[in-house]
């Protein structure tokens, strides 16, 4: 694909060729056993309750994306959690079917 690159001078081409740069690079969303996901509910309530800062892999818009996190709150029956972001320290609210690894930093 970057061979094509020098082609793109209109801005209609670098779109188009962008959208295919990026569906070339997405991966699935991977399938957790019950045990994984177990195991990730009892770090992250162990991380809540000592506040300790966690490594958290999520998958969005077809990336796996890990980041440094404080948990704030956790709501497994709704399927949601709150965490402070540790770079700029603004809380965000994701769903725990989205998280694909948690672990302790």
């Amino acid at each position: 694909m970057k061979k094509w690159r020098p082609f793109a001078t209109m801005s209609e081409q670098y779109i188009g060729l962008k959208e295919i740069i990026n569906k070339q690079v997405e991966v699935a969303q991977p399938v957790l056993t019950e045990e994984q996901i177990e195991q990730m509910n009892f770090t992250l309530i162990e991380a809540l309750h000592k506040n300790k800062q966690v490594y958290l892999t999520y998958y969005k818009r077809g990336q796996c994306i890990t980041e440094t996190e404080f948990i704030q709150f956790v709501d497994s029956l709704g399927d949601v959690f709150i965490f402070i972001d540790d770079i700029f320290k603004l809380k965000n609210k994701m769903r725990l079917s989205d998280l694909i690894d948690v672990r302790l930093a």
